[in-house]
């Protein structure tokens, strides 16, 4: 399974949080909930400088990443990828990638950030799947 996956695009169209996780120092898992965005070939997050998840990915970069919908009473459907994170330089990519949060998380993103450009305290990292799995997605 590849996330250029029809069916895992349209499934992740309809998100907008998903449980990522990192690699304490320990081991452990640090699992939070992240506004996302995808394409066919990469997952991307914006996170705050500093915290234990941007701390974890610059030690250790492997991550996993569960899309999931559903109950006991309704098909259960997800994704996980699981992948190695990299951080993105202030580039012409990155511009683009913040405009598409902004079109995707407005207008609460705008508020956090009291405008629209990125501040300068945020770190932004793309995520290359190494594994893709899904299930109840047919």
């Amino acid at each position: 399974m590849t996330l250029d996956d029809a069916r895992v695009q349209k499934f992740l169209a309809e998100k907008e949080v998903v449980l990522f996780a990192t690699v304490l120092p320990s081991g452990a898992p640090l699992a939070m909930p992240m506004w996302f965005l995808h394409d066919g070939e990469g997952l991307t997050m914006i996170s705050v400088d500093g915290t234990q998840k941007v701390r974890n990915l610059r030690r250790d970069p492997r991550v996993a990443v569960v899309a999931e919908s559903g109950t006991r009473g309704t098909a259960i459907r997800g994704v996980a990828v699981q992948g190695r994170a990299t951080f993105l330089a202030d580039s012409p990519e990155r511009k683009t990638l913040v405009e598409r949060f902004h079109a995707k998380y407005d207008p609460d993103l705008a508020r956090l950030w009291n405008g629209q450009v990125m501040p300068p305290n945020r770190v932004m990292f793309r995520i290359v799947p190494e594994r893709v799995r899904i299930w109840g997605l047919g």
